[in-house]
């Protein structure tokens, strides 16, 4: 295939993604000479995502209306879209607020009850966007073609990948010794069309300090479990 038009995007993220992303390290320069990065909040000054993109990759849970509005452009105007790290994958840190209830109770909680003095809540979406009532994986919300589970995924993870995608192969994750921050061995699958996660079985071994392996029904997006059957995404 010719150039990669290649894009990455940040929705509820800490960016540590796209800090694996950077330790590509030389193969950096590789890619300069193979792709066009045309979208990449922290490192392309791009307002707008653009139309004909042949892979972006996605860090971050949708968290908010401005992430809901980004994924389903990204979407219309994106050959591959990859889920990069758990918060894209599974929801992850970032949905750790969903056990506190919905937007108002969030709010609440961080603009009235642990603030001195307290208040007032933001109000102006074009200030600060408007809270979605529950935080949810990117594939709640659209198609995903390929899961990259990590927190973050390693830069030589980022590159098998993007080094397949450049030479026309297909990506077997099942080869890349994927998995969910550093515990727990997952495998996936792409066969031609959107995916979802293996989830591994539940007698896997323990590690000091961690919970006993088996799923919390209080811990949003568990990695256990997948994304909660209740974290209904918005309408598509």
């Amino acid at each position: 295939m010719g150039r990669l038009r290649l894009a990455t995007a940040w929705l509820g993220g800490c960016s540590g993604c796209h800090m694996s992303f950077l330790d590509m390290d030389e193969f950096l320069l590789d890619l300069a000479d193979l792709a066009d990065l045309v979208f990449s909040p922290p490192l392309v000054d791009t307002k707008v995502y653009p139309e004909g993109v042949d892979l972006v990759l996605v860090e971050g849970a949708v968290c908010n209306a401005e992430h809901l509005a980004l994924i389903r452009t990204i979407r219309r105007r994106t050959r591959l879209v990859v889920a990069l790290g758990d918060c894209a994958v599974t929801g992850n840190v970032s949905a750790i607020r969903n056990v506190l209830g919905g937007a108002s109770a969030v709010l609440g909680r961080s603009y009235l009850e642990n603030c001195d003095p307290p208040g007032p809540i933001p109000s102006d979406p074009d200030l600060v966007p408007t809270l979605l009532d529950r935080v949810v994986p990117v594939h709640a919300v659209v198609d995903v073609d390929l899961f990259l589970p990590g927190c973050p995924p390693s830069g030589p993870t980022i590159r098998a990948v993007l080094e397949k995608v450049i030479a026309g192969e297909p990506v077997d994750p099942g080869t890349l010794g994927l998995h969910f921050g550093g515990y727990g061995r997952r495998s996936l699958e792409l066969d031609g069309g959107p995916t979802r996660p293996e989830w591994p079985s539940r007698d896997r071994p323990t590690r000091k300090g961690r919970d006993d392996g088996r799923a919390n029904p209080d811990r949003p997006g568990d990695p256990d479990r997948g994304p909660r059957q209740d974290q209904h995404p918005p309408e598509r």
